[in-house]
């Protein structure tokens, strides 16, 4: 997902295994992650997509103060969905503290762990004698 306030900005879903760097997008005034090769295009996440941070997270704490939390791996998630206008991407981190994207300090580098899982879907067909069929699709 990406926060209401980048919708006008060129977007893309993350992929295992790269390495993003949190930024503050041209005409916005919120960050998120981009890829370094494309630094205009915010990179979405699912809820659930597991992150690697090159160094202990720091985040500016009321938009004066720079703070840091001591872990380097957090799991993307939203927060206070039913609140409009507001920001709703965070990271969670082992202890349950959740930090807005927006609020992470720009140039800090993260690798994507894992992606959520998709649940199968399973369907029946029937087959030619008319008997049902299982069939499977990712």
């Amino acid at each position: 997902m990406c926060d209401y306030s980048l919708h006008a900005v060129a977007t893309r879903p993350a992929q295992v295994g790269e390495t993003l760097i949190t930024t503050t997008f041209r005409g916005t005034a919120t960050r998120g992650f981009a890829s370094e090769s494309e630094p205009t295009v915010a990179v979405c996440m699912l809820p659930g997509t597991e992150l690697a941070f090159a160094a202990d997270v720091k985040y500016d704490n009321r938009w004066i103060w720079t703070r840091a939390i001591g872990f380097r791996v957090g799991k993307f998630g939203t927060i206070n969905p039913d609140m409009p206008h507001r920001h709703h991407d965070a990271i969670e981190f082992p202890d349950g503290t959740h930090v807005l994207v927006t609020q992470l300090s720009e140039g800090q580098r993260a690798t994507v762990l894992q992606l959520p899982a998709v649940p199968h879907v399973t369907e029946h067909k029937p087959s030619a004698a008319g008997t049902p069929v299982s069939a499977s699709a990712v």
